[in-house]
This record gives C-alpha cells, sequence and structure tokens, in this order.
C-alpha cells in the first residue's frame, strides 16, 4: 500500500492496545510508516513482532495493571483503543458472567485505558482513537455481547469528546470486514472468502492497513477539528438483502 500521501506524526508517542496482530498489527504499522513511536501492549507477546515497535505486556482487564502502564510511560500523544474481539457464541449458549467478560474487554478496558492515559493526553493536547464495528449499529447474532459493547464505546467516545474538550480529540473508526491471518475462521476458506467480499460494495474486505491509514488520520492535524466522530470504514456497508429477493427489475 502506497502510504507516500499519509500525514507525518514524526517523534509522537503513540500506544496500541492489542497491537500484536490482525488489525491492531496493521494500525500499528501504519504509525510507524508516519514515523512515530509506537508501543503495544497485550497480555501475551506477538508471535511476528511488529518490526520497530516496542511492546509490553499488559492485562487490560486488570484496572491497576493499566494504570501502572499508562504511568511509566514518559508521555503519550495518542492512544488508540484496539484490543477486543470476540467467539462466535449464541446468547443461550453461556452466562451472563461469559457474555460480561466480552463486555468488559470491548467497553470496560478502552475506558480504563482512557482515563488511565488521560493526563499524559491532557498535556499533550492528544488523541484518542476508539476501533469500533460495524457490529456496533446493526443486530449481531452470534455476538450480541461483543455488539453491545461496540455501541457502547461509540457513544463513550462521542462522550469523551465533550468532557475532554479543548485538549482531547476523541473519534471512533466504525470497522466491517478485514482479512487478517484468522479471516479463515469466521467465513471458510477462499471460496467463503470470495463470497463474502461480494457482498461489500467495494468487492473486496478491509485490508489491516486500511484501518491503519484512517487511524492515522485521526490522530493526525489533518483531522484538527474532528472530534467526536464517527468513521465508518467498511467499503460502502453491506448491500441490502432487499435488493437480491425482490423481483422487480430483474433481467429474465
Amino acid at each position: 500500500m502506497d502510504n507516500s500521501h499519509q500525514p507525518r506524526l514524526t517523534g509522537r508517542t503513540v500506544v496500541v492496545t492489542g497491537g500484536t496482530r490482525g488489525v491492531g498489527a496493521g494500525i500499528a504499522q501504519a504509525f510507524i510508516e508516519a514515523g512515530a513511536d509506537v508501543v503495544t501492549c497485550a497480555r501475551r507477546p506477538p508471535e511476528v513482532p511488529v518490526k520497530g515497535t516496542e511492546f509490553m505486556p499488559v492485562d487490560l482487564r486488570d484496572p491497576q495493571a493499566v494504570r501502572d502502564f499508562f504511568a511509566d510511560l514518559p508521555g503519550l500523544d495518542v492512544l488508540v483503543n484496539n484490543a477486543g474481539g470476540t467467539p462466535y457464541r449464541r446468547l443461550t449458549d453461556a452466562d451472563a458472567e461469559r457474555h460480561a467478560r466480552v463486555i468488559e474487554l470491548n467497553l470496560v478496558a478502552p475506558l480504563t485505558a482512557s482515563l488511565a492515559a488521560y493526563e499524559h493526553l491532557k498535556r499533550a493536547r492528544g488523541s484518542i482513537v476508539m476501533i469500533g464495528s460495524v457490529s456496533g449499529g446493526r443486530p449481531s447474532p452470534g455476538s450480541a455481547a461483543y455488539g453491545a459493547a461496540k455501541a457502547g464505546l461509540d457513544n463513550l467516545a462521542r462522550s469523551m469528546a465533550v468532557e475532554w474538550a479543548p485538549e482531547i480529540r476523541v473519534n471512533t473508526l466504525v470497522v466491517g470486514m478485514v482479512r487478517t491471518e484468522l479471516t479463515h475462521l469466521h467465513y471458510g476458506g477462499d471460496d467463503g472468502i470470495a463470497g463474502v467480499s461480494r457482498t461489500v460494495p467495494l468487492g473486496r474486505l478491509a485490508e489491516p492497513a486500511d484501518i491503519g491509514a484512517a487511524a492515522v488520520f485521526l490522530a493526525s492535524d489533518a483531522a484538527a477539528y474532528i472530534s467526536g466522530a464517527s468513521l465508518l470504514v467498511h467499503g460502502g456497508g453491506e448491500r441490502p438483502a432487499f435488493l437480491d429477493a425482490a423481483t422487480v427489475n430483474k433481467e429474465a
């Protein structure tokens, strides 16, 4: 991907939570290419480190560990709350406590990290980028707790943007389907991925670099007047099912 047009973030320190694989690694790589100093954090170290980043282990579900992590940083300009995810699990297949852990990771952990990073970001007049999901804006059977958490994350970001202005900008990337090393677990092999790709108006799944480029933009001076926004990064969304079911104007 040609990043020559990307904004520059030389000298700025960026933390990407969960930035060790998949979308998170793509985000971390994009910030490295923009000239930033990037720290990634997760419970376990990456199997394939992102070149140029520094990794620090932290359990994002442990509030004290999160506070200690940010307190040890000499400074911070950008926080990308990327860590999250969920297995496929219907509501009646697990108890409320199991679903609550999904909400804890995808909503409470970003709140914890943002509060822990607040003083750094306020001094730097920095920004927060939340990594949301289209699941937060539509029914999400099989991942209902995840969708509910992502809906809450979007609202949380909007409230933060008002409370923490003008020192800190807060925005959300509303991400659609992304092709990562785990995509086959969700959609099957190449045929399944190709079939899913055809449902996207742009005809393909996003690459992690696509999400990274959008995150860099929101964190940069090019977005200096953007706060409390939700940027859709989903290739045009989903083709409405009724269009394929309708018989009007179809060729014989």
